[in-house]
Parts: C-alpha cells; structure tokens; sequence
C-alpha cells in the first residue's frame, strides 16, 4: 500500500520514505525552522499567481482580455478555447491588473526516430590544439565524428558560467548561473578579432602537458589574451546589435561578473551599496566600470557563436543543473525569490548514508509563483536554446527538494513541494517551440507517481543498466538509456578493481560497504567473468544496452576509449573530480578501435530495434 506524507500549508512533508520504504519523520525544530524560512504567501497570491493551462482547459475566470504575445486581444469566458495560441499571454482586467497565462501544449516535442549517441564531459575532450581543457571547437569536431558514425545525438556537461575570478569552480553543477555560459569553453584562436593580436598559441597549447585540467592556469592565461582581442577589435557593429537584442539580461550578467572580479564570487561580500539589481550605486559602477562590463557581454557573443557552430546539424542535449551558487549571479538576480539559510540535497540513502548537501539555495515555491515563473523560465529557455535538447537534473526536483538547514547535517532536512504541473508545462512550452527533446534524471528514490507525470507530459525517462534489476529489452521506450554516469564507476573501472581501490583510498565507505557496491553493479553484467580484461567487458556492456527498445541510446567517451576513473566521486573531497582529461585526444576518438567497436553494436542495436 502506498503511503501519502502529509503536506502542511507551507509544502512541507511531515514524513519521508528512503530507497527501502521505510518511513522517517521529520523533526519538528525542522518543521519549525523551515516555516520560518518560507514565510507566509501573500493573501491575494492565488488571485494574482501565473495560470498554466492547455488549449481547451476550462479556467476559473470570468470573462476577461487576454493580452497575447504578438500584440493581438482575445476574449476568454470560462475555458480556453481550442485553437488558443501557445506562449505567454497577460489577462488584463478592467481595472487595469495584469496576470499571467501560460499556454502550453503539455507535452514535450520528441523526435520520431531512435538513436544512439555519445555523452561527452567536454572539459575533459582536450584536443592536441585545446589550451588545457576541451573547448567549443573540440564539441564540433566530437559533432561530426559523431554524424559520420550515424549518431544521433551528443549529451553534455552542464556549460554554465561560473565567477570569472582566480579560483575556478570545478564542478560544472553549481554555477554562478544557469542562463549564461562558461568563457573558459571558448576556442581563443576562432574568437572574432583574434588575428589582430599575437596569441601566443605555444604557452596556450602547453596547458595540455598537464595530467589534470588546471581551470585556475586555463582560465588566467585564457582572459588575459581574450582581454587583449577585446580591447583590438571590440566586435564591431555585430556585437553592439547583439548586445542591445539581449537587453536586461545580459547587462545584469556582465555587471555581476565585473563586479565579482573586483569584490569576489560571492555577492553577500560585496560593498552594501552593491548588493542589489537596480540600484543607484549600480548605475555609477557601470558608467565607472563600462569597459570591463562590455568585455564580459562580449564574451557571451562570442560564445553564442562558436555553440552554434558546435552544434550545427545534430541534436547537442545540454544538461541543467539543479541548482546555482548562493553568491553567484543569479542569486544575486532573484535574491528575493530563493531561501535563505537553507541549500538543497538528497537524504539518506543506499549510496549515501550520510545524505548529501549540494550547496545550492532553492527558490521558495511561493515566491517563485508570485515572480511569474521567470526565474525557471529563463534557465530552461536558456539551456534548451538552440541545441536541441535538456537534460534535466534530478527532474524530481520540480516536484519536491530535500532542503538542509544551514545549522544542521543532511540528514536534518525534509522535503519542500513545488507546483510540478505548471512547472511541466512550462518545460514543455520550451521544449515545443525549441524543438528539443527532453530527459529528466529520475534515479535513485523517485516518488510514486512522478515517472507517470513525466510520460504525461513526454518528458523521457533515464534508465542506467547499473541500477535497473529488468532485462535491458524491457525497458520503457520513452526513455534515455545509458550504462553509467558521470558520479558511477566507468565499465573498465569497476570490472578492474581502479574505481574500488580509489574510492578506498579516498575513504568513500567501509570495506564491507565498498566490496558490496561493487558486487551489486558487476551483478548487472551478465557474461563477464572475473578477470574479463576491460574491453571485453565493455563490448558486453553496450551489448546489453543495444537491446533497449529505448528512443535513445547514449554511450559515454569515458568507456568507449576504456577510461578506469570516473569524472566524479561524490563525497571524495580530496580527489580532483571534475579535472580528469580523457586518455585519447579527441583528434584520435575516430580511429580507436574500442570506440569503433562500440559504434557498431550500437549503430546494430538501434537498426534492429526500427526494423
């Protein structure tokens, strides 16, 4: 039987089940703590908050204007009609209030053919012409690798910007923003202007001598040559006419950038004068400031430029994190709308015993509601642009978020809802006019009902054979299939011991803990005998995924060159996740031969599954 927890009026659970159905209840200081946190609504939020409806929807409303997108009135009385245009509109009172109606097709745009591709931590897919990190242009050239092979897709690291200050975040998963890219992905020698300086291409390449990415080193010797172009040739009419297309936005951005290289990454840190959007002292830094502020605007063009190059003619499925740094720029932007004195994780469970706290502050459901949505509006549209495809970390996040008190551990937390009809609405809107599929990561513990929410709504399942206990061949069709992630062990690092000795190394588990993970993932390769050497046990593998009926099938680079180290250990916080370089540049990808046999079962497995 299934149990409900019981909600109170501020979206707390009172209660929560872990990975084996047990229930926990949530302290009440806890309780407490987090409505003090969440405040009260407004009494007229209901009255005022976005409607997000479907053609044909009946609404509580009476008749009344709506303002459309494209300028044009239309009358509504009652219900929606059938033929109502999709987008964003305004109701518009009498009175002269204004309230916003979202119309959306509630179902994600999906592409009517199966494919298999690569996911690529681009970071780490240096080529031998990379200053020390993949950039812009290896992701072309990974892009036509992979349409020469027959894929279909490629899926990426998050790309979003963090603090352009000395110290570099590693992780791509909590940027300073979710709206505006990382200029440390740029390809220096491809950037508008660049021949008109000396780019001293030898000290930039040398970056790559290093065993691991040094984003710090990269990142100096990068903007100090990007500085140099900018200030030679400024990127002329274009750039001005794309800056003034961009507006607000992109101006508040390049403001927090300019102002984070002077005062740091965290803007709580910053002159009190400084803290907020829109204010007058603001104004004056601008005018003070505006040449450093228009270098960090024309970094966002430039990198337009290059991921549309990138990009061009193949489905790139970008990956939008589930959270920002609690300094960084957009919470400096919607300050007012996120939580303060709480961060967002996961609680306890079978691969964390602990829980985990991901450092980011949530947006409080409320208020997220009384700002239009706009806020998540503006990360999807921003990440989906142009690419053709999301991927949604931890997707149960629009339904629920497991909020930390800052006082407390992870284990202290409790679970926080949020309204994940609109908010499926709203990505699907996105998906449709962007003509871009959808993924959601739903691992780990998901909640009964949010996989049939997101089939609702043609949000694609993700399914890992190292933690799917059915046959491959019975997986779910509307559904990303894949052998491992980002945080798991690679195939090569689990069948041969490197993923096992490291996590011991870096003291990720007890013994007994550690030996029964790993027996538990070799369980899910069936046909693989101890001692099987690495590439025979990454052909069984992708074998076994061939067999999904899936609508895509997704292979990492990490097993196609036989990589032993995961990109990332969570909870190792001494090893250099996020900085590992793949094993083969990427000029090399096309011609290894594990690579190449991965390609054919795959290119197998998908012309077997459409015959």
């Amino acid at each position: 039987m299934t149990r409900t927890p019981t909600t109170d009026d501020w979206g707390i659970d009172a209660s929560w089940l872990d990975a084996l159905d047990e229930e926990h209840e949530v302290a009440q200081e806890t309780i407490d703590r987090l409505r003090e946190i969440i405040g009260r609504p407004p009494a007229d939020l209901e009255e005022r908050a976005p409607i997000v409806a479907r053609p044909g929807d009946a609404l509580e409303v009476d008749a009344i204007d709506v303002i459309c997108e494209d300028g044009e009135v239309r009358s509504v009385d009652g219900s929606l009609p059938a033929d109502f245009p999709l987008g964003y509109h305004w109701f518009q009172s009498p009175e002269g209030r204004r309230r916003r109606l979202i119309v959306s097709p509630g179902r994600c745009w999906l592409p009517e053919q199966r494919s298999w591709g690569w996911a690529v931590q681009l970071y780490a897919a240096r080529s031998r012409e990379s200053w020390g990190i993949g950039d812009l242009a290896d992701l072309r050239s990974i892009r036509r690798m992979a349409a020469d092979q027959g894929a279909g897709f490629v899926l990426i690291n998050p790309l979003h910007a963090v603090a352009p200050v000395p110290e570099q975040e590693a992780s791509p998963y909590l940027p300073a923003t979710r709206r505006f890219l990382n200029p440390i992905y740029l390809r220096v020698p491809e950037v508008p202007g660049a021949e008109t300086v000396d780019l001293e291409e030898d000290a930039g390449r040398a970056l790559n001598d290093g065993e691991l990415i040094d984003r710090d080193a990269i990142w100096a010797r990068k903007r100090e040559v990007l500085m140099r172009i900018f200030f030679a040739h400024g990127g002329g009419e274009a750039f001005g006419r794309w800056r003034e297309e961009q507006g607000q936005t992109l101006q508040d951005w390049a403001t927090w950038a300019a102002i984070s290289e002077e005062h740091g990454a965290d803007w709580h840190t910053w002159p009190e004068e400084l803290r907020r959007p829109g204010s007058p002292a603001l104004t004056t830094y601008v005018e003070q400031h505006g040449a450093v502020v228009a270098f960090h605007a024309w970094l966002q063009w430039a990198l337009e430029l290059q991921l549309t190059a990138a990009t061009d003619g193949m489905t790139v499925i970008q990956d939008l994190p589930i959270g920002f740094a609690g300094g960084g720029a957009d919470a400096w932007t919607w300050q007012d709308v996120l939580a303060d004195g709480v961060s967002v994780g996961a609680p306890p469970d079978a691969f964390n015993s602990q829980g985990q706290d991901w450092g980011s502050p949530p947006l409080i459901p409320w208020r997220l509601r009384d700002a239009d949505y706009e806020p998540f509006i503006q990360s999807i549209r921003a990440t989906i642009s142009g690419a053709g495809g999301l991927r949604i970390d931890h997707v149960m996040g629009l339904f629920r978020l497991w909020w930390v008190p800052r006082d407390g551990t992870a284990a202290d937390g409790a679970y926080v809802r949020y309204p994940a009809e609109d908010l499926l609405g709203i990505v699907a809107l996105e998906s449709y006019r962007a003509q871009a599929l959808v993924v959601g990561e739903d691992l780990g513990t998901v909640e009964d009902g949010v996989r049939e929410a997101m089939a609702e709504h043609g949000v694609l399942s993700y399914r890992l054979l190292w933690f799917e206990d059915d046959e491959p061949a019975t997986w779910p069709a509307e559904a990303m299939a894949a052998i491992t992630t980002h945080d798991l062990p690679t195939v090569a690092g689990l069948v041969g011991g490197a993923d096992l000795a490291e996590q011991r190394e870096q003291g990720t588990g007890t013994e007994e803990e550690l030996a029964r993970g790993r027996s538990s993932l070799l369980e899910h390769l069936p046909g693989v005998a101890e001692g099987s050497s690495a590439e025979a046990a990454v052909e069984r593998a992708h074998q076994l995924l061939a067999q999904a009926p899936s609508l895509l099938l997704s292979a990492t680079l990490d097993d196609a060159v036989g990589a032993p180290r995961r990109p990332n250990m969570p909870g190792a916080g001494g090893r250099p996740n996020w900085s590992l370089p793949l094993p083969v540049p990427v000029e090399d990808l096309p011609g290894h031969p594990l690579l190449r046999a991965v390609v054919r079962t795959l290119a197998d497995g998908v012309t077997r599954g459409t015959d």
